[in-house]
């Protein structure tokens, strides 16, 4: 799962560097913005089966990597 993720985040913005770094901030970087994020959410549900509502996750939980892939490990474990 986290590999599909970090598939998925790589292939949105484009920075392969991510999967060495899971702490790098998508938003300092400009690498995530708001539509990002969206699109972002989008291929999680279409990939991996999960819905992740954008009212309920905010900015800082998809911050990073790592916190983007424990959103998606914790609705996972929810559903």
């Amino acid at each position: 799962m986290e590999e599909k993720v970090m598939d998925i985040l790589v292939d949105i913005t484009g920075e392969e560097s991510l999967r060495e770094n899971l702490d790098t901030n998508v938003f300092e970087l400009g690498l995530l913005d708001s539509l990002g994020v969206v699109n972002l959410i989008v291929e999680l549900e279409d990939e991996l089966d999960v819905i992740i509502s954008p009212t309920e996750v905010a900015r800082e939980d998809f911050d990073t990597p790592r916190k983007i892939v424990e959103v998606v490990k914790n609705k996972l474990e929810d559903e």
